[in-house]
This record gives structure tokens, sequence and C-alpha cells, in this order.
């Protein structure tokens, strides 16, 4: 198929109503959440104040991601996204295991933005068990998604907006403690900026990745676009915002507090402010990555919802969960994809400890599959365009099919890096990746099979 042509659109019924700046929220929304806030911890007790350069690294990924997810989402918006690219630039196997893996990992992040949200309420309710805030939390969070979409996207707009501009807000805090010698810097302290040894930085790029995870959340919401120049614009505010707010806050975050400080039983963003003493400013900030946590899982919930609802439309899941409400909304889709809150129940129930870990790692490879197959549909895509085609790309990357070759090795090299480094990570990523090409030949519709034979 020709670059600029269109499927038979297998998503009609969805609303266009989404803005640029509902879709920037979205995706800021869903990557806000357990990664900066709760997940910083781990990295930097793998990397010490050199986890400044996981972040520079993980920066570098996702801006190929999005340029690649720019030209792509802004040709053909679609909530099916990289499953439609796949489908279209690689084949029917790379398009099935995108949507269908990404739709297993962003689901079970749902868990983990609940494991977190709990974990935060620990602070004001000490005694109240973990299981009443899942359940309360997961009402809320259902009946906000099933609103109308520009509703939704209203409620999520401000609903991540206030993490991020706080988020701002402790960066020029932090930094004007540190410029003013209230603080003092922590960089060099406890061992050096290198405390851990010089490949320290790449023991945490998988928690500084998925940090980043929620850039690609703007390829779905383009099936929901008012147009394809709020796609354009989308993916650039999206990453600016990001790479903005996560460099800033984890530079100011280790140098404001010691890296051997960080735990896993609060945020660190709340222990820097116990640490400076600002009367009031724990309980706001837990108040905040609270806020983050929720705002997390009801982009990711919508997310999923989607991509769930691409799968049944172009035959890869029950026709049931292709419907749409009065107010297209894929209700049956919407309540498939909240088993990532059954999860954290069940972690909750029999592995609180491990859960949050459980999770990022049960939600990393799926993600990544979902960059892996966008940056390779994305060589395809400009490999097949004339100069004339490639000029008009609402879009366009600086950088061409070369930014897209450079992100999809660097993603390569880090997932050899991860599967090394840990039998665990290992097992599961080919256990997932075969499990999902069983899943492809025993669910291919009658259509695929005819036209592969």
């Amino acid at each position: 198929m020709k670059p600029g042509t269109s499927l038979t659109n297998p998503e009609a019924g969805l609303r266009h109503q989404l803005t640029a700046g509902q879709m920037t929220m979205v995706a800021v929304g869903g990557s806000i959440g357990t990664g900066l806030l709760l997940g910083t911890a781990a990295a930097i007790q793998l990397a010490g104040p050199a986890v400044i350069l996981s972040f520079v690294l993980a920066a570098f990924i996702s801006w190929t991601v999005a340029l690649a997810l720019g030209e792509l989402a802004s040709t053909h918006p679609a909530a099916g996204s990289f499953g439609v690219y796949g489908d279209l630039y690689l084949n029917s196997w790379a398009g099935f295991i995108s949507r269908a893996g990404y739709w297993l990992a962003i689901a079970v992040s749902i868990g983990a933005e609940m494991v977190a949200a709990t974990t935060y309420m620990q602070l004001w309710f000490p005694n109240v068990p973990a299981i009443v805030w899942v359940f309360a939390f997961s009402a809320l969070l259902l009946a906000v998604n099933f609103l109308s979409v520009h509703n939704y996207g209203r409620f999520e707009f401000w609903f991540a907006m206030i993490k991020a501009a706080v988020i701002a807000t402790f960066i020029v805090l932090g930094a004007a403690l540190l410029l003013t010698g209230r603080a003092a810097p922590q960089y060099t302290t406890h061992g050096g900026f290198f405390p851990l040894g010089l490949a320290a930085p790449l023991l945490a790029i998988t928690f500084a990745i998925y940090t980043f995870g929620g850039v690609e959340f703007v390829a779905v919401t383009s099936g929901e676009s008012a147009s394809a120049e709020a796609v354009a614009r989308a993916v650039r505010w999206t990453f600016l915002t990001l790479a903005i707010l996560y460099l800033g806050a984890i530079t100011t975050l280790v140098g404001v507090m010691p890296w051997n400080r960080a735990g896993v039983t609060e945020s660190p963003f709340v222990t820097v402010f116990r640490s400076v003493r600002i009367p009031g400013a724990a309980h706001l900030m837990n108040f905040v990555v609270l806020t983050a946590a929720l705002s997390g899982a009801n982009a990711a919930l919508y997310i999923s919802s989607r991509m769930l609802f691409s799968l049944a439309r172009t035959g890869w899941a029950p026709r049931a969960l292709g419907r749409l409400s009065k107010k297209g909304t894929p209700t049956l889709a919407l309540l498939a994809s909240s088993y990532g809150i059954v999860v954290a129940i069940v972690l909750e129930r029999w592995a609180p400890a491990r859960a949050f870990e459980y999770i990022i790692r049960g939600a990393f490879f799926g993600m990544l599959l979902s960059w892996i197959i966008s940056l390779a549909a994305h060589i395809s895509f400009r490999r097949r365009l004339t100069a004339a085609q490639s000029a008009a790309i609402p879009a366009r990357s600086p950088l061409g099919k070369w930014g897209s070759i450079i992100g999809l090795t660097v993603v390569l090299v880090s997932v050899a890096k991860t599967w090394w480094d840990s039998r665990v990570n290992l097992i599961a990523g080919v256990t997932f990746l075969i499990a999902l090409t069983v899943l492809y030949f025993l669910l291919r519709p009658t259509s695929t099979r005819t036209n592969s034979s």
C-alpha cells in the first residue's frame, strides 16, 4: 500500500473531538505517574547521581520515537496506531504483536498506578487496608472513562495539569535551594558521581525508559483527534513537556537529596520536601503524587480500551469488544481492559512488598515492543516516500529515517542489556514474545490467512 493511502476505516464511530492540548495532556498524564514519582527511587539506588545520564539516554530514545510517531500518526491517525503502522509497512504479525502486546502491558500498568496510589495513602491513613483504596479508585476511574471522549479529554487535561505544574514548581524550588545555598549539592557526595560504577547508568536505563513511556499515547489518541495538524502539535508538545519535566526533576532531585536515602516506601519527591522542612509541603506533594498515579491509571485505562477496540474491529478479538456506546465509548473494551486492577488486587493481597517491581517488569517489554514496531515501520514508511510525499507530511521529522535507525538500534541494545543483566527479564521477555506469536497463529482472522497463503 502506498504511503498516504488509508485502510477501509475499521474504527468508524469514534468521535474526533480531542484537541492538541488534550492529546498532549493524556500522554503526559499517562507518562508522569509511577515511573517518575515512585520508580525514580529504584533508579537512583541502582546508579546514584549518575542516574541523570540514564535519563538523558532515555530522553534521546524517546525523541527518536516521538519523531517517528509524529510522521506516522499525522499520516495515518488511528486508535490502532502502531498496530496499523505494522500492518501497513511491515506485516500482519508485527501489527498484531504490537497491538496485543501493548494492550497487555498498558492494562497491567494500571495496576502499577493503583499499587502506587495505595502506597501514598498510607501517609494519611496507615491503618486503612490497601484493598479499600484499590476498589474506591477503580470505581472513580471507570466512571470517568465512561464519559464522552471530549469530556474525558477535558477531565484528564486538568488532572494531568496539576502534576505537571507542581513538578515544574518543584524544579524551580529545588534550583533555588541549590543556588542560594539552602541545600548543599549532593552530586558528588557519598561516593562521587559514579558511586556504583561507570556502568551503573545502564543498569538504571530500564526505569528511565519506562518513565518516558507514554510518549506513544499520542499515536493512540490520534484516532479521536480533531485534525492531522492537532496530532503534529501534540507530538511535539508531549516530547518537549516530558523532556523538560523529567530531566529537570531528576537533576534537581539528586542534587538536593543524598542518593543513598532514596527508598521505595514513599516518593523521593515527598522525601525531598520533608528534608528541606517546608511546613505542610510533604503532604502537598503526597497529594500531587497521588493525583499523578490516578491520572496515569486514568490515561492507561483510556489507551488500553482503544487498543482492544482496534483489535476487535480488525478481527483479532471478539467482535463485541468493538461496539461503541451512544457517547462513542467502547464500553466492553473498557471493562475488559480494567483487568490490571485485578492484578493490583491480587498482588496487594499476596505480594505487596514486590508488587510495584513485578508490574513494572510485566509492562516494560510490551511498551518497548510498541516502540520497536513503530521505529521499524517508520524506516519502511520513509523508504517508500517520494520527495514530494515527504515534504507533505504534517509532522515532518528533521532526521528522516536515520533518526529511527539510530533509535531502533539503541532500543534493541537496551533490551539486550536488560536481558543480559537479568535472567528474569530474559525469560519474561522471550516468553511474552513466544506467547504473542502463538496467539497470532491461533487468532488470525480468515482474511489474513487467505491473503498470506
